[in-house]
């Protein structure tokens, strides 16, 4: 039988046993479980891998035919169209529990824990079309059985790490190149942390970051920093008040810190949400609490176009099985849905933002053949972008837009100080021939998707305190329509010139023009026959 390495509880399921009320999820594909023969993938724990052409890669721990095998390499598009591209077999490689890496050559590159000549794991590569070509084996004293994915450095190599093995036997940080060049670049003791089970993330200081399972001599867990030739420093240990056992790589967020979980510790002991400085400062952001805000995050977090974080729980929630959350950099969580046995059990993988402006991933069980799910998250409307003020002179035009962020379709309604504005079902608002009395207006939009609306922020419209020209119209007769916008009621010179090298002084006033109440008036100007170019200004009194 082969050997396993289950690092949570997982619940079996019968499917039908448990229904789920509507929620905002779709399974998009399920997989069957071994025992039920399975000739495809089984048991999915790595997060999905975005490719050049839309669709998503990943690996799965088992499938591929038989009992007990050892994993598969798989595509599926997003609406759930699966593609076995390779199976694993212990010739080569096995139980790969990271997830692909796209690199500079198309191609995907990726760790497995097991199998390989050694038998303590591999690095390998595999063409989108599934030609696999292992490029490392892992001897035990380079390293043994890497749980984590790959990360690409900005030099074109690929950086990892393994969960044991080494000098120490507690695991090694190494880089590894395209052609299969492998070079051990630091080591853990127990005493600095040990057992790495997370991939790297790429720092804007160009060093990585990650996690170790094991803290300072063998407690609660580490967080790291490592430099491209080597230099390890330990940033903080946790102490299981603040939060234990980080199996997740960390997310760097768009204020340059980082963000990550632990599976375990925190004030109920059922994981954490936290947020590190690069100085080591830590903050504790969520405590789960093992009830409907979900138990034991094993996934790592992904930043969403609207600024704030989504992951997973791999327990617990209202089904018991897992949540998918929300939580904002100050800590606010919210629950976006759980997981019910149907419709998927136990995540252990991160979410990925596919093209569509979805999010997708993977549960390691459930689902109607019981060997896990591939699943999208359908999202109520949030802003990447709300409507913001706009400041334009009388007469001219101004232009409101939004982008918003979750599940499409989308509808727009604009509104002015409320009211609806009638015609409008874009993203975005123009308004022309600005008036004076637009000043006091403020405006809005509301989408709406099926799954919630969302309602902007007020935006104004505000009108630039001087004198304008805002538009020039030559006729057919060579007769030029002047627009003019200033103050409401208020008295302005047009002036008037054919050659723009003389002096102010010398152009000519050609009318006064006394403003309506909404500052707009305009001039006819008929003394331009055979007269090539005219240039006009207008000013007050």
């Amino acid at each position: 039988m082969k050997k396993r390495l289950l690092i949570f509880e997982v619940g079996w399921l019968v499917a039908g046993a448990l229904l789920a009320p509507a929620q905002s999820i779709t399974t998009i594909c399920t997989l069957t479980n071994v025992f039920g023969g399975s000739s495809g993938p089984a048991y999915p724990a790595a997060a999905l891998t975005l490719g050049p052409d839309g669709n998503f890669y990943s690996t799965s721990l088992e499938g591929g035919g038989g009992l007990f095998i050892y994993g598969t390499l798989f595509k599926v598009t997003t609406n759930g169209m699966l593609t076995l591209l390779t199976n694993f077999n212990v010739a080569n490689v096995e139980s790969p529990y990271g997830g692909l890496t796209l690199g500079p050559d198309g191609n995907f590159y990726g760790t497995t824990r097991d199998g390989g000549g050694n038998n303590h794991g591999t690095v390998f590569r595999v063409t989108p079309d599934g030609v696999l070509t292992t490029l490392v084996n892992f001897n035990n004293t380079n390293g043994s059985g890497p749980m984590a994915g790959l990360a690409l450095g900005p030099d074109g190599n690929f950086y990892g790490t393994t969960w044991g093995g080494g000098a120490n036997g507690y695991g090694t940080v190494f880089l590894a190149m395209a052609n299969g060049a492998l070079t051990t670049l630091a080591g853990f003791s127990g005493s600095n942390g040990g057992n790495p089970g997370a991939s790297l993330t790429l720092g804007p200081d160009g060093n990585f970051y990650g996690t170790t399972h094991l803290g300072l001599n063998n407690e609660y867990g580490t967080v790291f920093r490592v430099t491209t030739n080597g230099t390890l420093t330990t940033l903080l240990g946790f102490n299981l008040t603040n939060g234990a056992g980080p199996d997740a790589s960390l997310a760097l967020g768009a204020d340059g810190n980082f963000y990550g979980t632990t599976h375990a510790g925190g004030s109920s002991g059922y994981g954490t949400v936290f947020k590190m400085m690069t100085n080591g400062i830590l903050t504790t952001l969520v405590n789960f609490d093992n009830g409907t805000n979900g138990r034991s995050p094993y996934a790592g977090l992904t930043l969403g176009p609207d600024g704030n974080f989504y992951g997973t729980t791999s327990q617990a929630g209202s089904g018991g099985f897992g949540t998918v959350f929300k939580v904002t950099t100050n800590g606010a969580l919210t629950t976006l849905t759980s997981f019910y046995g149907t419709n998927g059990a136990n995540p252990w993988a991160a979410l990925t933002l596919g093209l569509d402006g979805n999010f997708y991933g993977t549960t390691y069980g459930g689902g109607t053949g019981n060997g896990g799910t591939i699943f999208r998250m359908e999202l109520p409307p949030d802003f990447i972008m709300s409507p913001t003020d706009q400041f334009v002179g009388i007469g001219g035009s101004a232009t409101f837009k939004c982008q918003p962020f979750g599940t499409g379709p989308f509808d727009y309604q604009w509104l002015s100080n409320g009211v609806p504005v009638a015609g409008v079902t874009g993203n975005s608002l123009t308004l022309s021939n600005i008036s004076w009395q637009i000043t006091n207006a403020q405006f809005q939009v509301l989408i709406t998707n099926h799954w919630g609306s969302i309602l902007s922020s007020p935006a104004s419209a505000h009108v630039l305190l001087q004198p304008t020209i805002f538009d020039v119209t030559v006729s057919g007769d060579d007769q030029v329509m002047v627009q003019l916008g200033s103050y409401p009621n208020s008295t302005n010179r047009l002036w008037a010139t054919t050659n723009l090298s003389l002096p102010l002084s010398q152009w000519q006033v050609v009318a006064t023009n006394i403003a309506d109440g909404n500052g707009l008036s305009q001039f006819q100007d008929t003394n331009t026959i055979g007269i090539p170019t005219k240039f006009y200004r207008l000013s007050l009194p």
